[in-house]
């Protein structure tokens, strides 16, 4: 890597650095198809991103509200998962209004 300027493509790992996420959020960051790998790779297979993409992709607000938000809806779903008897999700769901702060729906507050 030359001084100061990074390689062409990245690693899930390196990927996920730029992007300010963690490497298990990139699955779902492209499923949700917000990032593409290169190529085609395998499933199983070591996935490359361009650089150049995800620097573009990073000075978008609306693009960063959209990650942030797909990886608060996937752990949330994934959390949610067999909490409770016959698959019923015990947590609140989550709401995304347009200012882009996620909320949380209290149950509680809304039958009181």
């Amino acid at each position: 890597m030359l001084l100061g300027q990074l390689p062409a493509r990245l690693t899930a790992e390196q990927a996920a650095w730029v992007l300010n996420c963690q490497p298990h959020d990139l699955p779902a960051l492209i499923a949700a198809r917000l990032i593409k790998p290169l190529g085609n790779p395998p499933a199983n297979g070591i996935k490359y991103f361009a650089t150049v993409d995800l620097l573009e992709q990073i000075k978008d607000r609306q693009w960063l509200v959209k990650m942030s938000a797909t990886i608060y809806q996937h752990w949330h779903q994934k959390n949610t998962r067999g909490k409770a008897p016959g698959g019923a999700a015990t947590i609140p769901p989550l709401t995304f209004p347009t200012d882009g702060k996620v909320r949380v729906s209290d149950p509680a507050s809304a039958s009181a």
